[in-house]
């Protein structure tokens, strides 16, 4: 293939993803596949829950598409009468785990940091978790990933728990999510979670795409399912 075969086709992919609205594939269908995705789970009937919702976005709260639909799905669960307590992983003041094994898997860290102090003694007392990342390089943002490497300081007392993915991205191809799906499908398995639910982005590109899209009502509707 000549330079200028291939930036024809370079050039047509780019204005595909540029011309396709918030959950349109540039191939295929995406609404049947962000349907599915929706997982019709009214786990309610056992009393209220305590729910923390962990945001990695590093963008603020008025140009994330992840906070975007992260805050569709609190509006649900608020209503739903969950208790919900958020914590910005972008804003707070965290680091990476160090491999250290001083917490012997059950805490505490040596890291005195918000993770620790702020956010710990919240998700020892849920009953649920959600994970909220815009898509970077295929897997979840370096900020939500210092949150998950941490989770190993307490560890058996974190298993057992519900949980749910939201994840924007600015791809529309059918495998966008594939690598942070198989991540977090393994993380479930290992912490013996409950998966009650995935909403995935596709093709949200910006705010508007977003807020045009149907994953924030798809994600109000699982909170309020709850």
């Amino acid at each position: 293939m000549n330079r200028r075969e291939f930036l024809k086709i370079a050039c047509g992919g780019a204005a595909t993803l540029l011309l396709s609205g918030c959950g349109l594939l540039a191939v295929g269908d995406t609404k049947s596949k962000a349907s599915a995705t929706e997982k019709s789970t009214n786990i309610g009937g056992n009393g209220k829950m305590k729910i923390v919702v962990v945001t990695g976005s590093p963008h603020s709260e008025e140009e994330s598409t992840s906070k975007y639909i992260t805050v569709q799905f609190i509006k649900g669960a608020e209503e739903a009468g969950h208790e919900v307590y958020r914590f910005d992983a972008a804003s707070a003041d965290i680091h990476p785990c160090h491999g250290c094994d001083s917490c012997h898997m059950d805490g505490p860290c040596v890291f005195k940091d918000d993770i620790e102090t702020k956010l710990m003694p919240k998700m020892l007392e849920m009953d649920m978790i959600v994970l909220s990342t815009p898509l970077y390089y295929y897997g979840m943002s370096a900020q939500l990933k210092t949150i998950v490497d941490r989770f190993y300081s307490h560890t058996g007392r974190l298993t057992g728990k519900k949980s749910m993915l939201i994840a924007t991205a600015y791809n529309s191809a059918d495998w966008t999510f594939e690598a942070l799906m198989a991540h977090y499908d393994t993380l479930v398995r290992y912490m013996n979670w409950t998966d009650v639910g995935t909403v995935l982005g596709y093709g949200c590109g910006s705010r508007e795409l977003a807020e045009r899209s149907e994953f924030g009502p798809m994600a109000y509707n699982i909170g309020k399912g709850l």
